[in-house]
Formats: C-alpha cells, structure tokens, sequence
C-alpha cells in the first residue's frame, strides 16, 4: 500500500478515458477495462469513466452486456453543447437505481458567456468543468467560473510534441484557479509520474516528447494551495527526479518543502480534482516502479 499522504493525494484521481487517443479503444473493451479497474486493489485510485455524449447509447450497449457491476459507475460526459445535451443528462432515474450515473461533463468554452450559458442549462446535480485556452483572458474565463460555479479543465498534453503548454502557461492556469478558488481537472498526457522525454503513443515507432508527470502537477497546486510560492510551485512543475520527494504517512518533501497529508487532502477536495488519462494501469505499473505502491 502506499503511504497515507501518497493514497490521500491518489485518491479517486484517475479518470479513465479510454475511449480517447493514443490508446482509442473501441466501447466494448473500454468498458470491461473499467469493470476490471473496479475490481481491482488500485480502485481507490480511479475516478469516473468518460464518454463523449454522443456514444451513450453505444456505452449503453456495452454496460448492459457487463455482469452485475461491483459498485455503481459515475460518468464525465464530454458535450459540444449542454443546452442541446440536456435530454440525455437529465434523463430520469427511478429512486435506488444503481444505473450509470452522470455526475459531470466536460465542454470548451472560450468566452465568459459561454460558460454563464452552459450553467444555466445545466441540470441540478452535475459538475460542470469548462476546458480554456490558456494565454491572454484566462483570468476573465477562471473568474466566470467563480461567479457561476462551474469547474476548469486544462490540456496537458497530446499526441503530439505542441500540444503540450510551456510550464509558464500551465503554472499560470493552476495560480489563475487557485487565486480564484475554481477547482480544475486536468487530461491528456499525464500518464507518467514525473516529468521526462517519453513516447507520444503507443506505436513502436512513435516520435518521443517531454511530458509532464500527474504528481507535477497536482504537487504544484498542492503547493500554492497550501500557500507556498510561484516560483516554488513553478519548481515542482519540472521536477524530474523520482529521488528529490520523500514521501512518508505525514507527508512528502521535496527541496525543504513540506506538504502534509492535511494540505495534499485539503487540495484534492477543494483545488486539483482529477486528470483524464487513457491508461490506469500505466501511471499505477509506474508508481509501482518507483517502489511507491
């Protein structure tokens, strides 16, 4: 098992997006992989299954042909529109039904307007996480959240080399969310622990690109949660070597600073939520490696 600040920043973290590049598997095996996941030791690590809104009658499908699940499945669904989704996420439920449920959905949105118009569409009991574009007018977007309760998502990486944002950008996202007190989520291309030069995708003769590593990133808003400074956080971000964090039922060090399982619990609930990833297994086999599971 890993130690208690370990499990408490781990916990619940992984979305699993199997469905999505570079992994892209068809419903069927997306879904019994997360039947398996369920089962598992690892479960308390996962989060909710994603679905784009347009396959749930094909995940439907897949669930129906499942044995009786171990415990009910939570859905993220990714929508183009919430108005028009709204139909099929306000579906009604009879009382004790232990059916999928939606309990949040993902959707772009890069004016504040837009997001004031998908929260007013959006049926009572589901979380909303909006992606933005980082850059110029993320803080006008993150204040809309805000005013409106509504979740940030960032883009962490891809499939290839430029779809991962410089570390200013992603640390400007991360400090934006905090300052405001919005919680976010990441995806893509933290499948990996730390930051280091991996392959994009899983063919042998994918191109190579430095990817951040999830506790990078959750560490970081950790820090600035906690109050710790940018250019501490800014550290975190880029840290490389699996050596520099002392982890221990506490808490965790790193540089002469310490984050205790008070401030990593503390964050998960009200700062860094969750990160997509289209592997479980990957980033569980690596902290395995790492000898810290």
């Amino acid at each position: 098992m890993p130690s208690h600040a370990l499990h408490t920043l781990l916990s619940g973290l992984v979305d699993y997006a199997g469905l999505f590049p570079p992994a892209r598997l068809d419903m069927p095996a997306a879904v019994n992989n997360y039947a398996s996941y369920l089962r598992s030791p690892e479960v308390w690590a996962l989060g909710r299954f994603i679905v784009p809104a347009a396959r749930l009658g094909e995940f439907g499908h897949a669930y129906a042909d499942l044995p009786s699940p171990a415990r009910q499945w939570r859905l993220s669904v990714l929508v183009d529109d919430v108005a028009a989704a709204r139909p099929r996420l306000a579906a009604p439920r009879p009382p004790g039904s232990t059916q999928p449920l939606i309990d949040a959905v993902e959707v772009k949105a890069a004016a504040p307007e837009a997001i004031r118009a998908a929260m007013d569409a959006l049926p009572p009991g589901i979380t909303a996480y909006f992606e933005l574009p980082l850059g110029d007018g993320l803080d006008e977007l993150v204040a809309a959240l805000a005013a409106t309760g509504g979740r940030a998502k960032v883009r962490t990486g891809g499939v290839t080399a430029d779809a991962f944002p410089a570390p200013d950008g992603l640390l400007a996202f991360i400090r934006c969310c905090v300052e405001h007190g919005v919680p976010f989520k990441a995806t893509a291309g933290l499948h990996h622990p730390l930051r280091a030069e991996y392959r994009l995708t899983y063919e042998p003769d994918s191109p190579r690109g430095t990817m951040y590593g999830f506790l990078n990133v959750f560490l970081a808003a950790a820090a600035l949660h906690a109050g710790e400074d940018a250019a501490a956080a800014g550290r975190l971000l880029v840290e490389s070597d699996p050596a520099s964090l002392a982890w221990d039922d506490a808490g965790v060090e790193w540089g002469g600073l310490r984050l205790d399982a008070a401030a990593l619990g503390a964050a998960r609930s009200g700062c860094a939520i969750a990160f997509g990833s289209c592997s479980f297994t990957e980033p569980i086999e690596d902290l395995r490696a790492l000898g810290w599971l």
